[in-house]
């Protein structure tokens, strides 16, 4: 088979960690360069890892320089490890040159940036893959499963929760130190891992949102508030109710979802102590669970990769997001998160993180396939 060639920007944890993925787990993939502003994340130990980068990868060119990356090698994928709030950037250089983009999310940190991003991706003959792991997790398939089966009929209502509230003092400091993002970005920013597999059964975009926050209560000398909570709807009027942690004191978290349907419901509800996380339905249409919920015997982990011992990264999901893209990229198809996913998921945290800056004034959403949306640009300055 002919090899699929890769770099990656951005040598992180997370992006140490998924170079090294792709290259181990992938026989037809090759890690041809790999770039960063900070040397030592290529020449020495890193966090979480066991020898330097340029030792594991000993066929890998290194860059600081992301444009000469770029122009000095013929490449299929760029995958896009930098801090949240900086990926469009990368994206966007790499899909005027025509290259393949793998972009963990959120995908962009502006509507301006949004804006870019969709035009450079409509001018380019490549594709960009959204990295939002949280929509391959096995009880996320079960959910849209269930919906595609009509067993949940409708969704009218639905919740997430993301309760990041790390009660380990030295792995809070680590994840800040490696990092930075996480000091002042908005949590309600970081909404993709809540929003993403919800608007995975919803036809519709979201349209409205109000958002609160509660300010800096656990870390008075914090940037960022410790919760935000936003309520979304759409035109025909679903809504969804999503909270967000970034600090806390509470033993519980991380991921929980709740939906409500005209059939049936669904809940994933995430850890609690020592409780195991626990996914549940019931259904008008099935008679064994019309009125008592059912137990799903599914977590984090596609059942499609239970056997595959290769299938790691939270919980199998980093391998999944993998698996697919390639598979599409070699037959020629559409990714299958698409950027305009990724955008439908991104892109309502930043209305909402304006709204509780305007403190929850409701704020009409609209996205770059919109004419409205350039008129949100100017106006909304966010």
């Amino acid at each position: 088979m002919e090899k699929i060639r890769v770099a990656v920007v951005g040598l992180g944890h997370r992006g140490r960690y998924m170079v090294q993925l792709a290259k181990n787990s992938f026989d037809f993939v090759e890690i041809v360069a790999a770039c960063d502003i900070d040397p030592a994340l290529w020449h020495e130990t890193q966090w979480q890892q066991k020898v330097p980068m340029k030792e594991s990868l000993p066929g890998t060119v290194f860059y600081e320089d992301y444009n000469k990356m770029l122009e000095e090698n013929t490449l299929d994928f760029v995958l896009v490890e930098t801090g949240a709030d900086v990926h469009a950037d990368f994206c966007v250089k790499a899909l005027e040159r025509n290259i393949n983009v793998f972009s963990d999310i959120p995908s962009v940190a502006t509507l301006a940036e949004a804006k870019r991003l969709w035009q450079a991706e409509q001018n380019s003959t490549a594709q960009l893959m959204t990295g939002a792991n949280p929509n391959e997790w096995g009880f996320v398939n079960a959910m849209v499963d269930l919906y595609q089966k009509g067993l949940l009929g409708k969704p009218y209502y639905m919740e997430a929760e993301y309760i990041h509230c790390l009660l380990n003092p030295e792995l809070s400091r680590q994840l800040v130190v490696h990092s930075p993002w996480r000091k002042a970005l908005p949590p309600i920013r970081y909404c993709t891992h809540s929003l993403g597999p919800l608007l995975r059964i919803m036809e519709e975009d979201l349209r409205y949102v109000v958002c609160l926050g509660t300010g800096q209560h656990v870390n008075p000398d914090s940037l960022k508030d410790d919760m935000m909570a936003a309520l979304f709807q759409t035109e025909s009027g679903v809504m969804i109710r999503l909270l967000r942690a970034g600090a806390g004191k509470a033993a519980i978290g991380l991921h929980s979802y709740r939906v409500f349907g005209t059939k049936g419901y669904f809940e994933r509800i995430a850890e609690r102590g020592n409780a195991p996380a626990v996914c549940r339905f019931n259904s008008t249409e099935l008679y064994a669970c019309s009125r008592k919920l059912m137990e799903m015997p599914v977590d984090t982990m596609p059942p499609e990769y239970i056997d595959n011992p290769k299938a790691g990264g939270h919980g199998g999901a980093d391998y999944a997001l993998f698996d697919h893209m390639f598979a599409a990229f070699m037959a020629k198809k559409p990714m299958p998160i698409s950027l305009r996913d990724g955008l439908r998921m991104t892109l309502p945290g930043i209305y909402a993180a304006e709204s509780a800056r305007r403190k929850g004034e409701k704020l009409t959403m609209h996205y770059p396939w919109e004419k409205e949306f350039d008129d949100d640009i100017r106006d909304l300055g966010c």
